[in-house]
């Protein structure tokens, strides 16, 4: 029992990982954290470094929810709600960095980090490795149709939410990982609620993949 509840803060610590504010200093020389929306995902790593960036941000971040659920499992012996939490607390890691803690104007401490988007599916691949043959894409084609990183990131919290539920029903997966998918949605929409209202007020940014691939305007207005 002791190994198994070792194995949350593990979880959380190896979500802190910054792995966006490495990347984007290691290509770039630059703080990630001081562009567009200063968050640490692979969205904002493409916006700060390239498209190349963004891409190893969002796999190392898929890698950090994965490796916090495998750890889990092997430390608790299989215990699955352990496992569950274990995804919750790497995604809270993420968006709530222990090595991003910055005050704020008022003395107040501040974590910084991501959306969760990248570590909800990386955490759901060490619940249910096959998972990343629904959820991602679900959310690439949804990426591509609705074009908003917001949305997308929202998408992939609920799609993963689905797949759980699914298979809880059909009796392949322990209810324990409905809850996982019901803390990460909510986890990522709590993140997301500054773009959710720019989307209501019309002045959320959306991305254009045609007009990145002819070069054209990065960024339009919507």
């Amino acid at each position: 029992m002791m190994t198994a509840l070792l194995s949350l803060p593990i979880a959380y610590l190896i979500g802190s990982i910054p792995s966006g504010l490495l990347v984007v200093k290691i290509f770039t020389g630059k703080d990630v954290r001081t562009i567009e929306s200063g968050r640490t995902g692979g969205t904002n790593a493409m916006r700060a470094g390239g498209a190349i960036a963004g891409l190893l941000t969002a796999l190392l971040d898929v890698a950090k929810g994965a490796a916090a659920v495998w750890i889990s499992k092997t430390l608790s012996m299989g215990v699955e709600w352990t496992a569950a939490l274990s995804g919750v607390l790497a995604i809270v890691g993420h968006n709530y960095s222990a090595f991003l803690v910055e005050k704020d104007e008022n003395g107040k401490l501040h974590f910084r980090g991501g959306a969760g988007g990248a570590t909800t599916l990386g955490a759901a691949i060490g619940l249910w490795l096959n998972s990343w043959m629904i959820i991602l894409p679900f959310a690439a084609i949804f990426y591509v149709l609705v074009g908003y990183a917001s949305l997308t990131t929202i998408s992939i919290a609920f799609s993963a939410l689905g797949v759980f539920v699914v298979r809880a029903l059909e009796g392949m997966s322990p209810w324990a990982y409905v809850l996982f998918g019901i803390l990460s949605l909510a986890l990522v929409i709590l993140a997301l609620i500054p773009n959710l209202k720019r989307l209501k007020e019309g002045t959320e940014r959306r991305v254009q993949l045609l007009a990145r691939i002819f070069k054209k305007d990065q960024f339009i207005k919507k």
